[in-house]
């Protein structure tokens, strides 16, 4: 497998995510972020809930990424595809 972003989201983004109600996720475009996304080719994305050791993780398909906006206003929508692997992960709250 190619290289895996790590992304760190919050409970109710994973949830929706994990149910398959959300299909892109948003992120601000910052030079981090350019670096990191634009110009490389992923398998997958791997999704955290939070920073703790035992913190819920998500693996999920990568379908590509999009640019939207101009300047401060600009932002990346990641495509998601089917969920690969979910650990640690209940029900929501």
């Amino acid at each position: 497998m190619k290289s895996v972003p790590h992304l760190n989201l919050r409970r109710q983004y994973f949830a929706d995510i994990a149910m398959g109600t959300r299909r892109i996720e948003y992120r601000k475009q910052t030079p981090y972020r350019k670096k990191r996304l634009e110009g490389r080719t992923y398998d997958a994305i791997l999704f955290r809930n939070g920073y703790a050791t035992k913190a819920p993780v998500m693996l999920v398909e990568f379908r590509g990424l999009r640019r939207y906006g101009r300047g401060r206003n600009a932002y990346y929508a990641i495509r998601l595809g089917r969920i690969l692997q979910i650990k640690r992960w209940g029900k929501p709250r």
